[in-house]
């Protein structure tokens, strides 16, 4: 490792113990799909956010097969993977986002890009490029431990998702959980909905009974009065679809309206 690279290292060293480090700080957490339109506005994007006081951001390793997500990301992962990103290529970017920029980053993708580039392989990149977590909606609980094992080994940690149909595996998924907990909001895929009818409340308070791992709500939140009500009864309030689809809508003109997205989230959070 270069020393540039372990400064890099140095400057980003437990990101996620800092997202939720101040007391009664509300987190607002962003997602993008790399490569979408581009790796140099993906670059951009992320900057902007940064600007616009994202506290983490979620980038998402397109994938032809996302099945958890709903047709707005979808569409963003076949464009990322038409326009020639790679597994690499998202590195890449974070490479890029890292000269200039020390904000806490997750990978969210699925087991297969990560199990074909190869465990260790992959998570020692991660290391490299102080990409302090990942997300994997098809890894079950259950076999977590074939990723946990060379994530931990590399100082990556492996996010749990817990959803209303978890239920009574909600504490047994939270005792182990680590960085912190993904709450999602409603039954079936990612996308923008106008009301969120699940009880989060309850889920974080039987979540809060086993850990003391911070937890952020994600999947459906879309304006600044839906991310403020996650953010009360959590840690923080994660958003994707809607910013994949500003993106979507712009292209590589983007940057301004996302920033100006990102700043009215996190305004709304950060006022709970």
């Amino acid at each position: 490792m270069s020393n540039k690279t372990a400064g890099m290292t140095d400057m980003v060293k437990n990101p996620l113990e800092r997202v939720f480090a101040t007391p009664n700080h509300k987190a607002f957490i962003a997602f993008l799909t790399a490569g979408d339109p581009s790796a140099d506005s993906t670059v951009e994007f992320i900057l902007e956010m940064e600007k616009a006081g994202v506290d983490l951001v979620e980038v998402g390793i397109p994938f032809s097969d996302p099945t958890a997500e709903g047709p707005v990301i979808q569409e963003a992962s076949i464009r990322a993977l038409r326009g020639g990103m790679t597994t690499d290529g998202v590195f890449e970017i974070v490479r890029r986002v890292r000269e200039k920029s020390s904000l806490p980053l997750v990978f969210m993708t699925y087991l297969n890009p990560v199990f074909h580039y190869g465990y260790d392989k992959f998570f020692a990149k991660c290391e490299e490029l102080g990409v302090s977590g990942i997300i994997i909606p098809d890894l079950p609980f259950e076999e977590k431990e074939e990723v946990e094992g060379p994530a931990a080994a590399h100082g990556v940690n492996v996010i749990s998702m817990i959803a209303p149909t978890s239920e009574d595996r909600i504490q047994a998924i939270a005792s182990q959980a680590k960085g912190f907990i993904y709450v999602v909001s409603s039954m079936g895929v990612t996308g923008v909905r106008t009301e969120i009818k699940t009880d989060i409340a309850s889920m974080v308070e039987s979540i809060r009974k086993v850990t003391d791992v911070p937890c952020a709500v994600g999947f459906g939140i879309s304006t600044p009065a839906q991310a403020a009500a996650m953010a009360r009864v959590s840690d923080g309030a994660i958003v994707g679809s809607a910013i994949v689809k500003l993106i979507a809508r712009d292209g590589k003109d983007a940057a301004r309206a996302v920033g100006e997205y990102v700043t009215a989230m996190k305004e709304a959070v950060a006022a709970v």
